[in-house]
């Protein structure tokens, strides 16, 4: 290094204690040619012009890191550097630390592929592991931390799994920058991946037992010399045999301390010294104080020693953090199982010179158009289409149905899912976080990260608490050092263990975390936490007909037409003007058409009325009565009687109506159940629905619905539902298609069908996909029982921090009773929540 102050991190030369001549005994520079590079002597790469001017030369430099070590030498007036120097400079690659250079691989578009997902032009969203977290409050500190960060747009960090979602804009800041940010206030962060989650809660499950076992089997020893101290105090002992005992303990506690205890001194150390505080901090304080303290009396031979209070607090917290640990697991254990679903390798068809043959690779490696064998008992890598092969597969990871579906030619198959039964050959469709699977995985992070309002004021009382904490303890401590300056120390002490605000800020998220993975698990994924709460205070539950209380599959029962066109081409027209349309209508006009020679164009859809087009140079109208009535002159035709409980559908020209289609749908089995279950918990159930009245009726009376409406536009439905909303009821929307979505938007919590319109499930609080009602009725259960459990837990935190506290401060609470009552406290609350996953 160089012996200037501004060199000397800069480049490796000579030590300043090597003699005069080394630093006058210049060597050969490298080669001035273009191909070494004039700081570190390595080859330049072809094509890379950058130079330094060095004592009125232009040196070719290989990188920008040496670049700019080279002309940072210079600007501080050191060229003489680069005469004198007796070794090249390292590489400016290798002046960069090892965990820079880490973090910069996740800037690269190809690595970024695999985690990273594109939200907008220049936005992009990825989920992180965070390593280090141990309370509430290093969640926060996360959060507030990154939040600050220019360019990053949204953070949300799960303390139940560790795991954070930040949203940034590449246009102001890198992935590297925010993995760089985290590292500086104390944590590690890394992409998150199934399998590295797991070695890392591995690694923290084995140092977690490490740390447990020496704490015990030493603090046993200590409890033993204690209770020889304390049956010496009662019955006399001899100084020198309790000053010995004295010296033991410490021997023994120190390694206790120094190792066991080392999650809350360096927890401790990082909030102080990002200027936040922490559970660790008042925690670490009472460890310390009662330390000190016995190490005091023990040097001085005069006062108590409190050693077997400092090993049995670390003992505890750390059993404490152990199960929270195994309780967290338990929790998110829905989320990892749908993460490590896909398999690890797949088999890809390759075409070799007319010959196919097989080949296994990574799942990862497969991209859109591949073809893949899927033999029996594999599960689907990835999304795609049959090509061949007819089999079962079961898809209950992923709706919570058990029994597996048939697939054939054309069906999709979705990755996570497993075929039971025969081969089947399968076109690749979708990958990676494009897959069914990952928007899943997306959704219910998102809802476990979700904070509800009542989180969010538990967190926020949270942090104050433990700085109102700190400030009691002093006050108390002052106050028993004047009074009886024998206690004040236990009582300082226990004071500062003895409260828990971890169960106040674990009271919520342990409950939502258990509560989103069960509802997966029962075929209801929640988008939002915060709908739970909501769903369980609904008062009114809103139903559509077509592919909500019915099947979805209507069939065209009758057709009646007055034209000089024959049926076949009718069809034709109505499946050229349906081409475009998700409505289970259009499904069933479709279905009765194949190679349907006719196209639309100019195609106007109007939703929950009809289609407007251009078939063959003509315009061409179908829908509903109403809507041919008001687009075409055509004169309507009377509904017949004898088909009383179809669905009407119109096709007409601007002159006169040429056919009507008659669909008939029959309603879910489960229908009836989920109506009657939910009007015995006193909801009101209403359906509303866009076609007529008779076809609505007849479905009403099916499944047990009095307050029907029909023939209602999305509009119609949208102000109803606004309506209710006004009188102060809170509303449950639940449909698909397209003409649902206005009002999904609208209502207090939206449910949308797993087979519904991309549109209606982008704008859902929940999807149902089992494709089953039953599912919502237990949806409402689950959540009124998380409802009450959040308050219990809430109840309970407040509760014993509002005894547990005052009776510390006026010494009723011994500190072994301190450190027991304050590692029960969090740990209730985890294993109340975790009550909620045993209804899966």
């Amino acid at each position: 290094m160089l012996c200037t102050d501004s060199a000397t991190l800069l480049c490796d030369c000579v030590s300043c204690s090597e003699s005069p001549a080394a630093l006058t005994t210049p060597i050969k520079p490298p080669d001035s040619s273009p191909a070494a590079c004039f700081h570190c002597g390595l080859p330049v790469p072809a094509g890379l012009d950058l130079t330094v001017s060095i004592d009125g030369a232009s040196q070719p430099m290989c990188c920008h890191g040496c670049q700019a070590v080279a002309q940072a030498i210079v600007d501080a007036g050191h060229s003489g550097f680069y005469r004198h120097r007796t070794a090249l400079s390292p590489t400016g690659e290798a002046l960069v630390p090892e965990f820079i250079q880490q973090t910069q691989v996740y800037d690269h578009p190809e690595i970024q592929k695999t985690f990273v997902r594109n939200t907008g032009a220049h936005e992009h969203e990825a989920a992180l592991i965070l390593e280090g977290i141990t309370c509430a409050a290093c969640a926060w500190l996360n959060e507030r931390h990154l939040g600050r960060l220019p360019g990053v747009l949204d953070v949300q960090v799960n303390y139940a799994t560790h795991r954070a979602r930040v949203r940034w804009d590449d246009t102001r800041i890198k992935l590297s920058d925010i993995l760089q940010a985290i590292h500086n206030i104390g944590y590690t962060a890394h992409p998150y991946d199934p399998a590295q989650q797991q070695q890392a809660r591995e690694r923290e499950h084995h140092t977690q037992l490490r740390r447990i076992g020496i704490a015990g089997v030493l603090g046993m020893q200590v409890m033993m010399l204690s209770v020889a101290l304390y049956v010496g105090d009662w019955s006399g002992i001899e100084e020198n045999f309790s000053q010995l005992f004295r010296w033991i303990a410490l021997a023994l506690t120190t390694p206790v301390l120094l190792y066991s205890g080392t999650p809350f001194l360096s927890g401790a150390w990082r909030d102080l010294r990002n200027r936040s505080i922490g559970m660790d901090v008042p925690v670490t304080l009472g460890i310390l104080v009662a330390f000190g303290g016995s190490v005091h009396a023990t040097l001085t031979g005069r006062g108590e020693v409190y050693y077997d209070s400092v090993v049995m607090f670390i003992f505890f917290l750390l059993v404490s953090r152990f199960f929270e640990l195994m309780a967290r697991k338990r929790g998110a254990e829905t989320a990892e199982s749908l993460a490590s679903a896909l398999p690890a390798m797949a088999t890809r068809l390759v075409d070799d010179k007319g010959i196919q043959r097989q080949e296994i690779i990574p799942a990862a490696e497969l991209q859109p158009g591949d073809r893949v064998l899927i033999r029996p008992g594999e599960t689907v890598p990835a999304d795609g289409s049959i090509e061949s092969g007819v089999s079962g597969v079961s898809e209950a990871l992923l709706s919570g149905e058990s029994t597996p579906l048939t697939k054939s030619p054309g069906d999709t198959l979705i990755g996570g899912s497993i075929n039971t039964e025969s081969p089947l050959y399968m076109r690749v469709e979708k990958t990676g976080l494009d897959t069914v699977l990952a928007e899943i995985t997306r959704l219910l992070e998102r809802a476990q990260q979700e904070k509800p309002a009542i989180t969010q004021l538990a967190d926020r009382a949270a942090a104050w608490f433990v700085a109102g904490v700190l400030l009691l303890a002093g006050v108390v401590g002052l106050y028993w050092w004047q009074h009886n300056p024998d206690s004040w120390l236990p009582v300082l002490v226990s004071v500062l263990v003895v409260t828990c605000p971890c169960a106040l800020s674990l009271a919520t998220p342990t409950a939502i975390s258990a509560a989103t993975g069960t509802l997966l698990a029962k075929g209801l994924l929640a988008t939002g936490s915060a709908r739970i709460e909501t769903l369980a205070n609904a008062t009114h539950f809103v139903f559509d007909k077509t592919g909500t209380l019915t099947c979805g599959t209507p069939a065209i029962v009758d057709i009646e037409y007055q034209s000089d066109l024959d049926e076949q081409t009718l069809l034709q027209i109505a499946a050229a003007l349906e081409s475009s349309s998700e409505h289970a209508a259009a499904r069933a006009i479709n279905a009765r058409v194949s190679d349907n020679p006719l196209t639309a164009s100019d195609i106007t859809n109007h939703p929950g009325a009809g289609i407007s087009a251009t078939v063959a140079g003509k315009t061409w109208f179908i829908g509903n009565p109403d809507f041919v009535h008001t687009h075409s002159n055509a004169a309507i035709p009377p509904e017949p009687s004898s088909a009383t409980g179809a669905t009407h559908i119109l096709l007409a020209d601007a002159d006169r109506v040429h056919a009507r289609f008659s669909l008939q749908d029959t309603p879910r089995p489960e229908a009836r159940v989920v109506i009657d279950a939910l009007q015995r918990a006193g909801k009101q159930v209403i359906l509303m629905s866009g076609d007529n009245t008779a076809a609505v009726r007849a479905v009403a009376d099916q499944v047990g619905i009095d307050n029907v409406s029909s023939d209602m536009k999305p509009a119609d439905k949208l102000r109803a539902v606004q309506a209710l909303q006004q009188q102060g009821n809170v509303v449950v929307m639940v449909g698909d298609g397209i003409n649902d979505a206005p009002v999904l938007g609208a209502a207090d919590v939206s449910v949308a069908m797993q087979a519904a319109a991309q549109i209606s499930q982008a704008g859902a609080d929940m999807i149902l996909l089992s494709n089953r009602l039953d599912a919502l009725s237990s949806g409402v259960q689950l959540a009124q029982r998380t409802l009450r459990i959040i308050r219990q837990n809430l109840v309970w935190a407040v509760s014993y921090n509002l005894i547990a506290l005052p009776a510390a401060a006026l010494g009723y609470v011994a500190p072994w009773m301190a450190a027991i009552g304050m590692s029960s406290s969090s740990l209730l609350v985890v294993l109340n929540a975790l009550r909620l996953t045993r209804e899966r």
